[in-house]
């Protein structure tokens, strides 16, 4: 039972340092505005590759990597977590750099929902009266915003669909996080490498233009890399409805940075479906705390 708690207690904190450092993302991506979003996401890639790389070669996981390479299911999870994850990077880094960072927050609000259904319709994961009161709570919040947003809501639905079925792919293979998100990388590497020789071949490449712009670019690996581990580590150790609500984190942080940081604007419906899933975020996490409070 202790092995146990100490196991759920390590994935909560791989999980909130994740969600931590995926909210203050936007800061870093602003740094980079002027890049198209194509080429920002090209060079995401291709760094967070030679990153995973190296940490893969340092901790000695090459062996580990062979075998998961050879191994047909998984590499057919991967295959599909390196598409979605792409597409949500790409999203995110458009969302960034034009003005959108209140709805990506949005997104990221409305993903726990989806990570909170897909646990328990594919995985069968259980969820009590409390649970199920928090998750109608949300899905009255997601609901309004999207009978009342005025068009129809398609970057935080597509943020949250994306990131919701790339966590459930990355509970589902339950494989090393590092050599996993190694591997998500290699599929797409090389196409983002022949994209950026071409683009600066041609003389149109952000690369090289400044030192501040290329030292950026470069750490794109590193920023990238190190909450996809923590997470990864984290939907390896709790349940997967408990990811999702911890994901609150990040929206929370992006959303204030959004409104106080690049002054964006923020609706009267978004404030009323914020409201709600706020809401459904204090029930959730009542009922997480309850067993721990009865106990003692």
């Amino acid at each position: 039972m202790d092995m146990k708690n100490d196991k759920t207690r390590y994935g909560l904190l791989c999980g909130i340092s994740s969600y931590m450092m995926w909210g203050v993302l936007p800061v870093f991506w602003k740094l980079v505005q002027d890049v198209p979003a194509y080429e920002i996401l090209a060079h995401r890639i291709l760094w967070s590759f030679i990153v995973m790389s190296m940490l893969v070669v340092l901790s000695g996981g090459l062996s580990k990597l062979a075998d998961i390479l050879r191994d047909r299911r998984s590499m057919a999870y991967i295959a599909a977590c390196s598409v979605l994850i792409t597409f949500n990077w790409f999203l995110f880094i458009w969302c960034v750099n034009n003005g959108h960072i209140v709805e990506s927050s949005l997104g990221y609000y409305i993903n726990p929902l989806m990570s909170v259904f897909l646990g328990t319709v594919v995985l069968k994961e259980k969820l009590d009266a409390s649970q199920k009161v928090a998750i109608a709570i949300a899905a009255t919040g997601v609901i309004a915003m999207v009978v009342f947003y005025g068009s129809f809501p398609w970057i935080p639905l597509a943020l949250a669909s994306s990131f919701g079925v790339y966590g459930l792919l990355k509970k589902k293979v339950a494989l090393d996080s590092m050599a996993g998100l190694t591997i998500e990388t290699l599929i797409t590497a090389p196409f983002a490498l022949a994209f950026l020789a071409h683009l600066n071949t041609n003389g149109g490449g952000a690369f090289g233009s400044t030192a501040v712009t290329t030292v950026i670019l470069m750490l794109s690996g590193a920023v990238t890399a190190m909450p996809l581990l923590l997470f990864a580590e984290g939907a390896k150790n709790v349940r997967l409805s408990t990811m999702g609500f911890l994901q609150y984190v990040s929206p929370t942080i992006s959303l204030v940075i959004g409104i106080f940081l690049y002054k964006e604007s923020v609706t009267q419906v978004n404030m009323i479906g914020f409201c709600f899933i706020w809401a459904a975020l204090a029930v959730y996490s009542y009922s997480l705390l309850r067993p721990v409070r009865t106990k003692a």
